[in-house]
């Protein structure tokens, strides 16, 4: 955690190699009186990669990015090229994810034994995995999901720029995203990602399969911890 009083915010590091020194990079050239830009972050060999389909979802560079642009709130520079190339990233790998089978990839990940259920749950953080028809019909379909058992969030950048889109796919099940419980979010770190975490909480749910639809290391680790021993978590794989 890292605080400074002649600053207003706070900001956590994400717990992966890279997170320190582009924490300290920014901060220098700030200090420095720098150009600020997203090359702080990534070289640009690595901003090439970046445009194509990265295994694991480029958790760690999306992570990376949401720290450089929390520091610009802060500190009061620009992170408008740093906001393109995070969302550039979340469509080149979502669009990607769209082709392959969930179903294969969702791990049940709180014990090793699934237990019996007698209800269904899904939290859908749609702006990290928006295949709609993949989820129907591998998931919401079979295991006949009720559409007040489905939770879906979404924070209001991504709401912006994909509303129209989720909104022409949701069509072609005769849904809305107000169908749903869909939690239209505020600005700040991980609104989204806690909401969803809150609704299940609320919940206190037992003897129910619940899928978290997330490539979100974080989120995905807050929903373990808290999970009923009683219910089947079953989680995205990487």
């Amino acid at each position: 955690m890292f605080r400074r009083d002649s600053y207003r915010g706070t900001v956590e590091l994400p717990e992966n190699k890279d997170a320190k020194d582009v924490f300290f990079r920014t901060k220098q050239a700030y200090a420095n009186h720098e150009k600020m830009s997203v090359k702080l972050v990534f070289n640009a060999h690595k901003l090439k990669k970046l445009t194509t389909y990265q295994k694991g979802g480029s958790e760690d560079e999306l992570e990376n990015l949401e720290l450089y642009i929390e520091l610009g709130v802060i500190l009061g520079f620009n992170t408008d090229d740093a906001i393109k190339i995070k969302q550039s990233i979340q469509l080149t790998n979502d669009s990607a994810h769209t082709h392959f089978n969930i179903t294969k990839r969702l791990k049940l990940i709180n014990k090793k034994q699934k237990s019996k259920a007698d209800k269904n749950y899904l939290f859908w953080d749609i702006e990290n995995f928006s295949g709609i028809a993949s989820i129907f019909t591998q998931i919401i379909e079979p295991y006949d999901i009720d559409d007040d058992h489905i939770y879906m969030a979404a924070n209001p950048d991504s709401l912006y720029l994909k509303r129209a889109e989720w909104e022409a796919n949701l069509y072609d099940y005769g849904k809305t995203l107000n169908s749903f419980n869909f939690i239209k979010c505020g600005h700040g770190k991980d609104v989204a990602d806690t909401l969803l975490l809150e609704n299940f909480q609320s919940l206190n749910l037992k003897n129910a399969n619940v899928f978290m639809l997330t490539f979100d290391r974080d989120l995905k680790e807050r929903f373990t911890a808290c999970t009923h021993e009683s219910n089947n978590l079953f989680i995205m794989a990487k």
